[in-house]
């Protein structure tokens, strides 16, 4: 109850802050709520070409599907507030990794069937990955005292 309120005065806040971590990880779970299906999708793609250990950590209920991710994402933003912080935003982290390798992927398949989307999701996994840094270095200040 009223998380979306709250959230609209994080959004403006930098990746060095605990507000601005809280914005990403808010934001990854309205992406998923928006969009369960292609999210789904696009976490399927990027598992299957995945050469870490990222979609371990994420954690997402298999088989993948769009429940699993929207739980997924529930719990990421649950586990900031009565878990690990750090262990939050990390898992946060590799499952934005893995968004950003299936954004890339997808965005191949489609390359030559439609530019326009592939160019959509080219710049996705872009963000995606630029928030994969991001909360990483979140949970990097947040064990070390530095996240403001």
């Amino acid at each position: 109850e009223g998380i979306d309120d709250i959230a609209e005065l994080w959004s403006g806040a930098g990746s060095h802050s605990l507000a601005g971590m809280l914005w990403r990880i808010y934001l990854l779970r309205r992406i998923v709520h928006a969009d369960p299906e292609g999210t789904a999708d696009v976490f399927r793609a990027g598992q299957n070409v995945s050469v870490t250990i990222d979609p371990v950590v994420a954690g997402a209920a298999e088989p993948v599907t769009p429940d699993s991710i929207a739980d997924l994402c529930d719990t990421l933003l649950r586990g900031v507030f009565v878990g690990d912080l750090a262990v939050a935003l990390e898992r946060a982290a590799s499952y934005c990794r893995v968004m950003s390798l299936g954004a890339a992927s997808v965005a191949d398949t489609r390359d030559s069937l439609d530019d326009e989307h592939a160019a959509e999701l080219t710049t996705r996994a872009l963000r995606y990955a630029t928030f994969a840094d991001e909360l990483h270095g979140g949970a990097r200040r947040w064990r070390d005292g530095t996240l403001d």
